[in-house]
């Protein structure tokens, strides 16, 4: 805004002045709004799909929203062209909290930069099947993971002045009738599994926007649902900021006063309950009262305010986008995320001296996977897209020939997977099976007869069952969906250039059927109610509980290199709730090359009034190490760590008595152990 228009606006209009307090200026602001301009502010603008309604008599302009959480999608940026950052799945699959940052501030330039104000992710739902459409768009099965890597990301959003919009709470874990399906699930299950990292993201993160669910909560829709928003969301939590409906969300809502008394701020894209003469006449009856509508304009306003909606363009920061640091930024985050599951005899990396031949195959060597929509919202249309046949031809140029003739070739890289097409990752519609296309299974099946050197490459959204070909294949990749510069990331990773230290953030389960959401229809897909009959044991937590063998367990990843652990103690054996005792132990690189480890620190409740999983996630650390270097690591231990959901209560609840403390490379592979004893 020039200078000087910007100050005849503030000598006109007090709360234009960024001198005075943030929480007075919405006051002000507040109070020259008239009733019938509160009920505009309440819905989306009909025309635009994406923005609020301005108020032109005291020159409040429109708040304008895009979709994310990967990027800034086409569809809402007046289809320019924006950087493909790694899908979510690679984000935590770095288990990198700063890279967590940096991603979130890179996107919220490129926010800035196409006029828009709020990003519609971090999306935060738990993945209870692996069958989500949209589970390439979530971080982790597991909440911790969630929450560790979803507060950095805000953080860094919010550090551009640009809303984070935490999404869909609460609850929604499938596409299959995502818009009606009633959720049964416990308060217990509700509160751990679900909600744990939507609190911590709050608690730690302070972000500006929340997105209800189309899906009801134990009979409750989202966006209507006073339990979940104003009491637990807004006056348990502390919340300050204000909830967004998904799109279109309010269709199946015929009170719009329940929801504007349950907290609800702005329902989008249009006008749907929020009708002027709906609340004309609920306001004349008595439904609501002005200072019920002023609690939902007020956590709109502020945000708008800490967008800058309301200040000088010299006190917002400047957005940028398709920039090259924007672009390398996304080619290590895609480096960090590859998992190597499987390298038999060491076959990868390979030595670009040695190999003369190398036959290139499978569907997603050449395909692009950023398009306008497709596979949803959170698509991405990038400048450019480096595709893995791309980036071995860079790689290998005037040194290894590319060839499509398994059976003359020195080693076989096979790129299979899924896509974003319908039935695959894609928003609103689920996977229908676990397994490769028929014909991918095929074509590893007639490949290894011709050469038994083979690399298969997957990039995909979510876990995927092995079992008719794992065996025939020597080494493995999980690549995920690795965004734009992805193509030149896998490509260093298989030639060594990059050690992979990805690691699962969910487990690979052998068959469907091992998955605790799949005993039976009703606890999935359901009906129009679905029943989470599994509880707490969600994810690995499930197979530890059943004993059931993972393909590949939460947390797992292999190196080209390998790790020592010694030396594991503890500064204390007892805690009490106002201690905290620190764990530490040597981490050593004894192999030959670079490479970063990630420790992981699980919790065990040895005997507790309630079920309790085996093991949880309670900490973790990504360490970068030389071949021959050795490092101390330490995680903290506090009483929040020993805490379980109390239904008696309705909060948080500690008991005394013998924990266990296990320090692994996986889920499944602990290193120490360690008893303490928890003292009233």
């Amino acid at each position: 805004m020039k200078k000087n228009r910007f100050n005849r606006l503030k000598k006109k209009f007090r709360y234009y002045d960024d001198s005075i307090d943030l929480e007075e200026r919405v006051d002000i602001l507040l109070s020259e709004l008239r009733l019938k301009e509160k009920f505009r502010l309440l819905s989306g603008l009909n025309f635009s799909w994406w923005t609020t309604k301005p108020i032109r008599r005291l020159k409040i302009k429109r708040l304008g929203m895009t979709d994310g959480p990967i990027g800034v999608a086409s569809h809402s940026s007046h289809f320019k062209k924006n950087t493909e950052f790694p899908c979510s799945k690679c984000l935590s699959s770095t288990w990198n909290r700063t890279l967590a940052y940096e991603y979130g501030l890179a996107i919220a330039k490129e926010v800035r930069d196409v006029g828009r104000h709020v990003l519609l992710g971090p999306g935060i739902n738990i993945d209870r099947t692996p069958l989500n459409g949209r589970t390439f768009e979530y971080l982790s099965e597991d909440p911790y993971l969630t929450q560790e890597m979803a507060i950095p990301y805000v953080q860094g959003v919010q550090s551009q002045r640009i809303g984070a919009c935490i999404k869909h709470y609460a609850a929604n874990n499938q596409e299959t009738n995502r818009f009606y399906v009633n959720v049964n699930v416990d308060e217990r299950t509700l509160n751990e599994i679900y909600l744990k990292a939507y609190k911590g993201v709050v608690e730690k993160a302070d972000p500006w926007v929340f997105m209800s669910c189309y899906n009801k909560i134990n009979g409750t829709h989202g966006c209507e649902n006073k339990e979940l928003l104003r009491d637990t969301l807004m006056d348990k939590w502390g919340f300050n900021g204000f909830v967004v409906t998904d799109w279109f969300a309010t269709r199946r809502i015929s009170e719009p006063v329940k929801s504007l008394l349950a907290g609800l701020s702005l329902e989008m894209p249009l006008t749907l309950i929020y009708k002027l003469r709906f609340l004309k006449k609920a306001f004349k009856e008595g439904k609501f009262s002005e200072d019920d509508l002023n609690y939902v304009i007020r956590r709109l306003l502020r945000v708008m305010f800490l967008v800058g909606l309301f200040d000088s363009s010299d006190k917002v920061p400047k957005g940028e986008r398709n920039t090259p640091e924007h672009q390398m930024l996304a080619k290590k985050i895609a480096e960090e995320s590859i998992v190597l599951l499987k390298n038999d005899n060491n076959l990868l990396p390979l030595d670009i001296n040695k190999v003369r031949k190398i036959a290139v195959l499978g569907p997603n060597a050449k395909k692009k996977m950023g398009k306008v929509l497709y596979g949803g919202a959170a698509a991405v249309h990038p400048p450019y897209e480096i595709t893995p046949l791309q980036g071995l031809e860079e790689k290998s140029e005037g040194r290894i020939e590319l060839i499509n003739d398994p059976s003359s070739a020195d080693v076989c890289i096979m790129f299979l997977g899924l896509n974003h097409s319908i039935g695959n990752d894609c928003e609103n519609y689920d996977r229908k099976n676990l397994e490769l296309p028929k014909k991918q299974i095929q074509l590893i099946k007639e490949t290894v007869k011709k050469n038994p050197n083979v690399i298969v490459v997957l990039k995909n959204g979510s876990s995927i069952a092995m079992d008719e070909w794992i065996d025939l294949v020597p080494a493995l990749v999980e690549a995920w969906y690795p965004g734009l510069e992805g193509g030149r990331a896998i490509a260093n990773v298989l030639f060594g250039n990059v050690n992979p230290s990805g690691k699962l953030p969910i487990t690979f389960p052998k068959k469907l059927s091992d998955s605790p959401a799949h005993k039976s229809h009703r606890t999935y897909p359901g009906d129009e109610n679905v029943y989470y009959e599994e509880g707490l044991f969600v994810g690995y937590r499930h197979f530890d509980n059943e004993k059931i063998e993972p393909l590949f367990p939460f947390g797992f990843g292999l190196s080209y290199t390998s790790f020592e652990y010694s030396n594991c103690k503890l500064n204390g054996k007892m805690l009490t709730p106002e201690e905290e005792l620190t764990i530490s132990l040597e981490i050593k690189n004894t192999g030959e090359r670079e490479g970063s480890e990630i420790v992981q620190m699980y919790l065990s409740d040895d005997e507790c009034s309630v079920e309790r999983p085996p093991k949880e996630l309670r900490n973790f650390a990504k360490v970068n190490l030389q071949p021959g270097e050795k490092k101390v690591l330490s995680f903290k231990l506090t009483i929040n760590d020993l805490t379980f959901y109390d239904i008696n209560t309705h909060n948080w609840k500690y008991e005394p008595g013998i924990f266990t403390i296990l320090i692994g490379s996986s889920s499944r592979n602990i290193h120490f152990e360690q008893k303490i004893e928890l003292r009233e």
